[in-house]
């Protein structure tokens, strides 16, 4: 048995590198402003480490983006898409102050990391060579004609559209949107409310459960099955019927703008992809 060589690779379109050096620039930009944001604050308490922590991992998934885009992946738009959109909400949220106005070196961070967001977004939707580049699928060992070859593995499944990939990335942020405003209201208790406890604790769990749930729904999801389009339907506004009242509750109208807010987009997002995602009939059987 042999291995078959390595293909040689090829040079990438220059929209292509030029958004990989924007995707970089992204990503430094986000700590950058997320730490200018936090100094500048006139009251440095939990709630606002924890929200500028889970703004700065971002970062990191503008990274995880710059590998999605230089092997191809066709998964690298709607991750993109949706990683633009939460991150103006997330340093959006930390730019307002409880009281006064915001300051003058936070407006002007936030305003140059909403450009990036939106140039981002423009090149992966607006650029002919990104999207004649990001055509891929992931990789993995093929055995074929006594041959191994590491190269790409096209799915099973039928293909999907955009719009149902864009869905499922929407989707997968649920359970952190959650996760994070229950960690903020977890400091309540540190705070002597213990009667929070309880309320929290089901946050917690119900966070934890929309991520398996979402996970069931997208499997599906991807096999186009018209059920699992009801079902992704029923949770996000279950998620909303939880997530916002305990905004309201815990957290207060503040927490309710700060922490519902992302989750609100992140669901309407999610809505509006599986409204304009259109069902791919199978292929007609050979006869």
């Amino acid at each position: 048995m042999r291995t078959a060589a390595e293909p040689v690779e090829v040079r990438r379109p220059s929209a292509v590198r030029a958004l990989t050096t924007l995707l970089a620039v992204t990503a430094a930009a986000t700590v950058v402003v997320d730490l200018l944001n936090y100094w500048y604050a006139p009251e440095q308490e939990f709630g606002l480490a924890v929200r500028t922590g889970w703004a700065m991992l971002r970062s990191l998934g503008f990274l995880v983006l710059i590998g999605h885009v230089n092997r191809g992946r066709v998964a690298a738009r709607p991750f993109g898409l949706i990683l633009a959109i939460t991150t103006v909400f997330a340093v959006g949220r930390l730019v307002v102050p409880r009281s006064g106005v915001p300051p003058l070196p936070g407006l002007l961070g936030f305003g140059l990391l909403t450009a990036l967001c939106a140039a981002v977004v423009a090149l992966l939707y607006r650029s002919d060579a990104v999207g004649g580049h990001l055509v891929r699928h992931r990789k993995g060992l093929v055995i074929e004609g006594g041959t191994i070859s590491w190269r790409e593995v096209t799915p099973k499944r039928p293909p999907v559209t955009g719009w149902l990939l864009t869905a499922r990335v929407a989707a997968f942020t649920y359970s952190p949107l959650m996760l994070v405003p229950a960690l903020v209201a977890g400091g309540s208790i540190l705070d002597g409310r213990l009667s929070a406890g309880p309320p929290v604790l089901f946050w917690f769990g119900a966070g934890i459960a929309v991520s398996y749930l979402v996970l069931f729904c997208t499997a599906f999801l991807m096999r186009d099955r018209r059920w699992a389009r009801k079902l992704l339907v029923a949770v996000t506004l279950g998620v909303l019927a939880v997530d916002l009242p305990l905004c309201r509750w815990l957290l207060g109208l503040d927490g309710l703008i700060r922490d519902g807010g992302p989750l609100l987009a992140a669901a309407l997002l999610t809505l509006y992809a599986l409204h304009r995602a259109t069902h791919i009939p199978p292929p007609p059987s050979a006869s």
